[in-house]
């Protein structure tokens, strides 16, 4: 070979490079996804957004749940035995109400056991669907939200407190609107909220719960944490498995060139004197 070729060579092997790690990773994913559904004999489905920056001008763009997740959720939840139960494993901050809704509403619709699993965070939709299942397994450290409508970058509750703390002929026309779709918002979740609950919990703590979490009693990025969660009443456990926080560490975010974080990755044992 010439250098000339060799040059090509090597330029042809980097253009591939980053296809066949994709195709690597994928295939360790199916891997443990297989031992998953055999070891607890069910069908698993990962709803997984990192958040990424994407290098178009530079402006950075955010995975959510959108309707094609929700589209392809409900295709693998008909696509399961009506007795079978779904693990649906959860690493997202949320997305549109709608998919979110459509997704909470079939898995709360299927017959077999439903366990939501959060490694490290669900929040509002994520919470949403979370709470449609019979149980809901965190991580030791990681965090449900609050499920409150935004409209914009406006709370709904918030919304509706201005009227009451301030004249109308005060306000503007277009936060009187907003004022508008924010009640109407509060009313359509917390519908959706109590439906997804039913059957679940008593009513008076269905009441309960859905006025902690629609109602804007935190702010919309609250984390709610296994201990909080326990207080407010959900069925909520740690008894996380290790494969499903393997199966995350092959879900990587883009490589930066300097990372965040730097460690050895090994187990640590004290040094035995």
């Amino acid at each position: 070979m010439d250098l000339i070729s060799i040059f090509w060579f090597i330029l042809l092997f980097l253009s591939f490079q980053p296809l066949l790690k994709q195709r690597m990773l994928e295939s360790a994913r199916a891997r443990l996804i297989s031992i998953l559904e055999r070891k607890r004999n069910s069908r698993v489905i990962l709803l997984v957004h990192r958040q990424e920056r994407m290098s178009f001008l530079g402006i950075p763009f955010f995975k959510y749940i959108d309707i094609e997740d929700s589209e392809e959720v409900i295709r693998a939840i008909q696509m399961t035995p009506k007795d079978m139960p779904i693990d649906i494993i959860l690493h997202t901050p949320g997305g549109l109400v709608l998919a979110s809704y459509q997704i909470a509403r079939a898995l709360k619709n299927h017959k077999g056991k439903v366990t939501a699993f959060v490694p490290h965070f669900a929040m509002s939709g994520g919470t949403l669907i979370a709470l449609a299942a019979d149980e809901i397994i965190l991580g030791e450290q990681a965090v449900l939200g609050p499920v409150d409508p935004q409209l914009g970058q406006y709370p709904a509750a918030s919304l509706i407190q201005l009227k009451q703390i301030k004249p109308v002929d005060k306000i503007e026309d277009k936060h009187l609107i907003m004022i508008d779709m924010a009640e109407k918002a509060l009313k359509q979740i917390e519908k959706q909220v109590k439906e997804i609950l039913q059957d679940k919990y008593p009513p008076e703590k269905i009441e309960e719960i859905t006025k902690l979490l629609t109602q804007g009693t935190w702010t919309h990025d609250y984390p709610i944490t296994y201990e909080e969660a326990k207080e407010i009443g959900l069925n909520v456990s740690t008894e996380m498995p290790e494969e499903i926080f393997h199966l995350m560490s092959l879900y990587p975010q883009p490589m930066k060139q300097i990372p965040s974080v730097e460690y050895i990755p090994i187990p640590k044992q004290k040094d035995l004197k």
